[in-house]
């Protein structure tokens, strides 16, 4: 059985800030279509991956005016166990995005991954994305991931996108 190293309430908290933040501007990136975030962390000693599910809809014309919709259960799902993979060291995974191509002729859809490693996500490279997820499904690509961490206390606040998010 795994063991977690204590960590204090304000890490957590700022662990769990954070979370939101990543989810905020993985949001703002999206196009119209049926989009889904996966999430598996393992922590240090673990066999098997925690893993979490967020299935999105964006309504619109892809501008900034777009609806973004998620069920709160599962936001709140992924939002947790990001954050406990945020704040824990010796914590590890994988975090995916799949999405419509939007592409005549190519995939239908896209996948985009980001690696969670001492506390970061850092993103993937289409490569590495193809690596860590894998391309069991037919007619999915591999595309190289954004930057999904705020890059300092400014720039916070301007990562929230003007868009009406909903709760399915």
């Amino acid at each position: 059985m795994a063991q977690l190293k204590p960590i204090s309430l304000d890490r957590f908290a700022e662990a769990r800030e954070e979370a939101y933040v990543v989810l905020a501007r993985l949001m703002a990136q999206l196009a119209p279509g049926e989009h889904v975030v996966r999430l598996g962390v393992t922590v240090d000693g673990q066999e098997r991956p925690l893993t979490a599910t967020l299935p999105l809809t964006v309504e619109g014309e892809g501008t900034p005016d777009d609806l973004v919709g998620a069920e709160e259960k599962y936001l709140d799902n992924l939002a947790f166990l990001l954050a406990c993979g945020l704040a824990q060291p010796l914590s590890y995974g994988v975090m995916y995005l799949r999405s419509p191509s939007g592409r005549e002729g190519g995939p239908a859809s896209v996948i985009q991954a980001w690696h969670l490693a001492y506390g970061t996500l850092n993103e993937c490279s289409a490569a590495e994305a193809a690596e860590l997820v894998g391309g069991g499904e037919p007619d999915t690509g591999f595309a190289d991931a954004f930057g999904v961490h705020s890059e300092d206390e400014a720039e916070g606040e301007a990562v929230y996108p003007p868009v009406a998010y909903t709760v399915l």
